[in-house]
C-alpha cells in the first residue's frame, strides 16, 4: 500500500500545481466558480482516500518516483495517430475527474495538434475509474460502446467536457448527436460488455504504479508494449513539449 500512497501523493501535488498562478499564465484562462468548486471537492475525496491508504498496513513496497521508466501495454481502445510513429502516449483517464478535464480541453488539443496530427505520436487512451466517481466506469463502457461504431474518440471528447453530468440520459443524447445506432449502444450498456478490458486497464494501471489520474506513460513501442517514462498530473503542455522533443530527438 505504501507504494500506492506515494504515488497518489504525487498526483494530487501535480494536481494542485495545475492551479497556482503559473498555469494561469502560461493557458491565459480562467475557472469557473463551479470548476473551482468541483475541484475543491475532489481534493476532499482525494485526501479522504490517502488518509484510508496511510492508515493501511505498509506491504514494504519500494517507493516508486513519478517519473520512474515503466512498460505497460497499448489496451484494446482505438489508438490516435500513425500505428509507425515514433513516441507513443498512454493516457490513464478517469471521465469524471475534473483534472483530466482540465487536461482535455487545453493540453490534449496542443499535444494532437502539434504532435499527433504531425505524426510524430500515437495516442492511447486507457481506462482508470477511480472509487470516489460513481459514474466512472459506466461513462469509460459507453466511450468503449460508441467505439463499436467508430466513435470512440467523439464519444470521449463528449462524456469528458460533461464530466459533471455523466449518467445514462447524458450518454444516450451524445449517442443521438454521434448519430450512433441507439438499440445496439443501449445493449452494450445494459450488457456491461467491456467491463473485463476496464478492469484490465486497472490492474495495469496499478502495475505501472499509476493511481491517479490524469497519469501518462511516454516512450517508445516495444515488443514487450510501451517503454517509457510515467508522468503523473495534469501538467502543463511544455513538460510533454519537452519530453517528447527529447525523444523524438533520442536514438
Amino acid at each position: 500500500m505504501r507504494h500506492r500512497f506515494v504515488v497518489t501523493v504525487l498526483a494530487v501535488v501535480a494536481a494542485l500545481g495545475a492551479l497556482a498562478p503559473p498555469w494561469a499564465a502560461a493557458q491565459q484562462d480562467t475557472i469557473t466558480r463551479d470548476q473551482a468548486g468541483e475541484i475543491l471537492n475532489e481534493l476532499r475525496q482525494i485526501r479522504q482516500l490517502l488518509e484510508r491508504q496511510a492508515a493501511a498496513p505498509a506491504a514494504g513496497a519500494a517507493r516508486q518516483p513519478a517519473e520512474a521508466r515503466v512498460t505497460v501495454g497499448a489496451g484494446t481502445m482505438p489508438a490516435m495517430g500513425r500505428s509507425d510513429a515514433p513516441v507513443t502516449i498512454v493516457e490513464f483517464t478517469d471521465y469524471q475527474c475534473p483534472f483530466c478535464q482540465r487536461y482535455h480541453t487545453t493540453v490534449f488539443e496542443q499535444i494532437v495538434k502539434n504532435w499527433v496530427n504531425t505524426g510524430k505520436v500515437r495516442y492511447v487512451s486507457r481506462d482508470l475509474p477511480l472509487p470516489m466517481h460513481e459514474n466512472a466506469a459506466s461513462a469509460a463502457l459507453a466511450a468503449r460502446c460508441a467505439g463499436e461504431q467508430n466513435k470512440f474518440w467523439e464519444m470521449r471528447h463528449g462524456l469528458i467536457v460533461n464530466a459533471n453530468q455523466l449518467g445514462v440520459d447524458r450518454y444516450t443524447a451524445l449517442a443521438a448527436d454521434l448519430k450512433l445506432d441507439a438499440p445496439r449502444f443501449a445493449q452494450c450498456l445494459a450488457e456491461k460488455r467491456y467491463s473485463p478490458q476496464i478492469q484490465q486497464d486497472m490492474i495495469d494501471a496499478e502495475a505501472a504504479g499509476i493511481n491517479g489520474t490524469p497519469s501518462f506513460i511516454i516512450g517508445r513501442a516495444t515488443p514487450a508494449g510501451i517503454d517509457g517514462v510515467r508522468v503523473v498530473g495534469a501538467q502543463p503542455y511544455a513538460t510533454f513539449d519537452a519530453k517528447l522533443k527529447q525523444l523524438v530527438a533520442g536514438p
